[in-house]
């Protein structure tokens, strides 16, 4: 075994002992799942009893105004009117404890759906599944950016090092090994362990372990700790309705003691001034803005993951809708991911595979899709080397140039510097090595020190390929004695240039019209990209982007300031060639600019770009579970169209908020009116505490049933977006509210002194108020 340079990495064994190698078979994994339960911890937080909710409810100031009432009206003999009170409290308990329990169901469901995601093997082959159907004995495929998905022992490893500071507070990663003898799972911390533990995280390298714990039968389920849970936040918007709510409480508290005590001094009879007090104190409270806000949120979560958007944080509910400007990555988002081999160029010879599907591959293209092919993973799971691998079988079986028994020595890593990897492979003669290189058609040039002329050749072919919408990527060969040790960086090694190899990806259908939405909406989508700047601008005239003509590449970002910067992406539409670290700085100039951004991601250096904006979209198929956490959403399947549905669902969940509080504003109006301007003119009470419970009866379920679920507007995606700082309350809303409100306190004031004027008794006359009352409350609803 040759010597290998720190630069180099180990090959990755692949004799490890492991009784069954092609992993669990799904009937077996099914039968542990049900003998070893979900790998879950306990939730956090326990669902609270009937007696909690009722308590909780007792303790709310409506009801606690509720119960003086009934004590009130118990004092003055008046037993019917006192116990119909208090049974109102049984009622508003069911009610809340229905509402309490569709919110916790919700939530449940997006906890469900945030489990980190695990790769395992079952009846030998790769498999994506939630991480909390892993069960004792999965092979596990732990690479860069991974969870851990459960306490596992490491069978065969390259470069693997972990975060274990969630268990130990050790924030520098710990290397780990492959295990070479019987071992049983130990405590974490320290180097050179082969164990992981769930919950950790992978920084670099990759590996494959049994997992040995799952659920509480794992380190971090002994310490009692619970990772994967969507927190309940407040949001702004739950801030400034408390400070409303408190404010106007304080008012009402004033005002309802004013009127006791005038009443009091006045009439004399100080308990039918506590009534007429707390009548107006119940009338003035507008308890039910928090109790809807939490519930349009939490209702709101759960209806933008009905179309394959999970929320993780509650403020993006009020912000999604506002989206001005959404930066999205082009493969696997605006195309479907599917990557297959659609042209192959030679000097200068190109060879269209869509054209020959059926032919036979020319023998001089034949040592290209070998060295491709030697340039990937042995068992691809990134879709460009799957590519390469089809191709390889369908072209080359029963050929010389597929090596399935070849030993891989190591890899040299594509980095930020150079856009290329290498692969060092054991050829079976023994004597030397043979190096398979593939990466930007620029990198490998680099490798093979093309002078001007080659690399003027070399750029007039990418440019052809990749303005057929295609991603090139070079490949290069090249040979190494195995009696010297392998050299620290690819660069030392003389490679030789064997051709261009283009990669088709296909345009999701609905993209198209979901970018054509976008732009109604008055949202700006930026694409960025990898690619080539010339296949870039062929995708976004595919999909109808705007200025399609302006591209700016990672290079000239790289020679930008922030000034420059910020006057450049105010119109460009198109970032090519552009790198992870970039998109944090695109993220803060346009955040400079106003701009409301909605940032997609996968990677690892994705997640500061994602964090950084005000709405971090990772990808759940093919994301880390690293950039799902940075995010404030996680796209379940990669589509594009799912975010465009997620705006516009944003936008209804505002609108509908907006309605259901413009008309709770509305209807205190005349509660407020009808339980103040009789105090004041000295005629008999016209609402009592029993009346002004019937309506919260009414406007509660109306807001949860009527207003929640009511339709988007017509124009939702033909408008601005809006203003995330406008108030719920806007002088329009709050004017209309006001005449509303307004509106039905003179009809109801009409109709109650119409009554008594026609010579109707004081008990009449209510009972007509009364019902006028909930008659208007009835059109408001409609109305708004």
């Amino acid at each position: 075994m040759p010597v290998m340079p720190d630069g180099a990495k180990k090959p990755m064994a692949t004799n490890f002992d492991i009784k069954n190698p092609s992993g669990l078979s799904e009937a077996e994994a099914a039968r542990r799942l049900r003998e070893e339960g979900y790998n879950e911890l306990p939730s956090a937080k326990r669902h609270r009893s009937l007696l909690a909710i009722a308590f909780g409810v007792i303790r709310e100031p409506m009801f606690l105004l509720l119960v003086s009432c009934g004590a009130i009206y118990l004092a003055l003999g008046d037993r019917t009117e006192g116990l119909l009170l208090l049974s109102f409290v049984i009622v508003i308990i069911g009610i809340t404890l229905y509402q309490e329990r569709r919110t916790e169901r919700t939530l449940e469901a997006l906890r469900d759906l945030s489990s980190p995601r695990a790769l395992v093997i079952r009846d030998g082959k790769q498999k994506r599944i939630v991480g909390r159907e892993v069960v004792p004995g999965d092979i596990l495929v732990l690479a860069e950016g991974d969870r851990v998905p459960a306490d596992a022992l490491v069978m065969s490893c390259t470069n693997l090092t972990i975060d274990e500071s969630l268990l130990t507070g050790e924030s520098v990663p710990v290397r780990k090994v492959a295990c070479t003898t019987e071992a049983k799972m130990d405590r974490p911390g320290g180097d050179d362990l082969p164990f992981v533990f769930s919950g950790t995280l992978v920084v670099s390298g990759q590996g494959v372990a049994v997992a040995q714990g799952t659920g509480a039968n794992t380190e971090i389920g002994q310490i009692g700790r619970s990772l994967q849970t969507v927190e309940s936040e407040d949001t702004l918007l739950q801030k400034e309705t408390r400070r409303l709510v408190r404010n106007i409480a304080i008012i009402g508290l004033c005002v309802s003691t004013i009127v006791v005590v005038v009443y009091g001094l006045t009439r004399g009879d100080w308990l039918q001034g506590f009534l007429a007090g707390i009548t107006l104190g119940m009338a003035v409270l507008p308890e039910e803005f928090p109790v809807v806000l939490t519930l349009f949120i939490a209702l709101g979560a759960w209806r933008i993951s009905k179309v394959r958007v999970l929320t993780r944080r509650a403020p993006t509910i009020e912000t999604v809708g506002s989206t001005t400007v959404l930066c999205v990555d082009k493969t696997g988002t605006l195309t479907l991911n599917r990557m297959s081999v659609a042209m192959i160029a030679v000097n200068r010879e190109f060879f269209d595979l869509r054209k020959h599907a059926s032919d036979k591959l020319p023998e001089s293209l034949h040592e290209i899709v070998e060295f491709s092919i030697l340039a990937s993973e042995k068992d691809p799971f990134d879709p460009m080397e799957k590519a390469f691998k089809e191709m390889g079988e369908h072209y080359l079986n029963h050929t010389e140039h597929l090596h399935r028994d070849w030993t891989i020595m190591g890899e040299y890593e594509l980095s930020q510097k150079l856009l290329a990897l290498s692969h060092v492979w054991e050829s079976p003669s023994g004597e030397e090595y043979v190096i398979a290189a593939k990466g930007a058609p620029e990198a490998i040039a680099d490798l093979c020190h093309f002078n001007e002329a080659q690399m003027r050749s070399m750029a007039e072919s990418v440019s052809a390929m990749a303005g057929d919408g295609l991603r090139v990527l070079g490949v290069a060969k090249s040979h190494f004695s195995q009696t010297a040790t392998l050299p620290r960086e690819q660069h030392d090694f003389r490679f030789e240039f064997l051709g261009l190899v283009g990669l088709s990806d296909p345009v999701r259908p609905d993209v198209p019209d979901a970018v054509k939405q976008c732009h109604a909406a008055g949202v700006r989508v930026v694409m960025i990209t990898g690619d080539y700047p010339v296949t870039a601008q062929s995708i976004a005239r595919q999909i109808g982007l705007m200025s399609a003509d302006e591209v700016i590449t990672g290079q000239e970002l790289d020679k930008m300031d922030d000034a420059e910067l910020e006057q450049r992406v105010r119109t460009a539409t198109i970032f090519a060639r552009v790198m992870p670290e970039h998109k944090l700085r695109l993220v803060n100039a346009l955040k400079a600019l106003g701009e409301i951004v909605a940032m997609t991601g996968d990677g690892v250096n994705d997640a500061p770009a994602l964090k950084s904006a005000h709405i971090g979209i990772a990808m759940g198929g093919r994301g880390t579970d690293v950039a799902r956490e940075a995010a404030a959403l996680v796209l379940l399947d990669d589509d594009f169209s799912s975010i465009v549905q997620a705006v516009k669902l944003g936008r209804r969940i505002f609108d509908n908020l907006r309605k259901a509080m413009a008309y709770i504003f509305a209807i205190h109006i005349p509660i407020i009116g009808m339980s103040l301007i009789p105090v004041v003119m000295k005629w008999p009470l016209v609402l009592f505490p029993v009346h002004i419970v019937f309506l919260e009866l009414i406007i509660d379920p109306a807001c949860t049933l009527v207003f929640e679920a009511e339709p988007e507007e017509a124009d939702v995606m033909s408008r601005p977006p809006r203003d995330p700082r406008e108030p719920v309350f806007g002088r329009r809303t709050l004017g209309l509210s006001l005449l509303q409100g307004a509106s039905v306190l003179l009809i109801v004031l009409g109709v109650f002194a119409a009554a008594r004027h026609s010579g109707l008794s004081d008990e009449q006359a209510r009972a007509m108020a009364f019902v006028t009352m909930v008659i208007a409350n009835l059109a408001l609803i409609l109305s708004n």
